[in-house]
């Protein structure tokens, strides 16, 4: 199994693996989801490249469920890290975090992945991020489930500052948005350093948006580079696109 100390620095989002609406990546609603071939050839480049995170979501769609139909012999290659407490029914988003939604959500997604395990779960939290760890059972549930074996880590995709240093205490890992044009969460992830949590990224690359930020590769290297950065998430269903983000950091297939 991958420790948190093997993960790579990259990571691959599975969002347009399983959905093509809401979604806010340039080129706008609708895009082809790729094919079942499509998909296994970028999850063996992935390998090929050293990356060996991958991250996903019941609100992805059917992302979950192709990954686990394709995944095969991969499984134990990747680490792999969905989520929970976002439904997403083709238009709107919904968030529930009850224990009875927590355990239902959990047990699903081992169904739809085809393991007997996940590496890690993160509570796929709304905005009001403090009010969920505090006073919602997520997070209990969730402590709960790591010790019947049904996962391994979790942690909380947070938005605020005050969240981020909540999921820090009293969890494993904790996912914020970071980049050279955002950088308001970088104490979250110098007190994640110091407590010796994992910390991946969302948004590292602006969402598609990363033209103003002195380049791709420049603020790969920049995220990358910060101290207690576990592993920055994105995604892409282009193979060159892929191939350059990995070479910004000096991976090649």
């Amino acid at each position: 199994m991958i420790k948190w100390q093997q993960v790579s620095k990259l990571g691959l989002g599975t969002v347009k693996f399983g959905r093509n609406t809401g979604v806010k990546y340039p080129g706008g609603e609708g895009f082809a989801l790729p094919t079942d071939a499509e998909i296994q050839n970028l999850l063996d480049l992935a390998l090929d490249l050293g990356i060996n995170l991958l991250d996903t979501a019941p609100a992805y769609g059917s992302a979950e469920e192709r990954l686990g139909n394709l995944l095969g012999a991969r499984r134990d290659k990747f680490f792999l890290v969905t989520k929970t407490g976002e439904e997403f029914d083709g238009r709107n988003s919904e968030y529930i975090f009850t224990a009875e939604h927590t355990r239902k959500s959990v047990e699903r997604s081992l169904t739809r992945l085809k393991t007997d395990r996940l590496d890690c779960v993160l509570v796929h939290s709304n905005r009001d991020d403090v009010n969920v760890i505090i006073n919602t059972p997520v997070l209990e549930t969730l402590a709960t489930m790591r010790d019947e074996g049904k996962l391994r880590y979790f942690g909380v995709s947070t938005y605020t500052e005050e969240g981020g240093r909540l999921a820090v205490d009293c969890t494993d890992c904790v996912m914020v948005a970071y980049n050279a044009a955002d950088t308001a969460m970088r104490p979250v992830i110098d007190a994640a350093f110091d407590r010796g949590r994992a910390v991946l990224v969302k948004k590292g690359l602006a969402s598609g948006h990363v033209a103003g930020l002195g380049g791709t590769g420049e603020n790969i290297r920049f995220v990358a580079g910060t101290p207690g950065v576990t592993s920055l998430v994105f995604g892409s269903l282009n193979p060159e696109n892929i191939r350059a983000n990995a070479a910004a950091l000096g991976l090649q297939g």
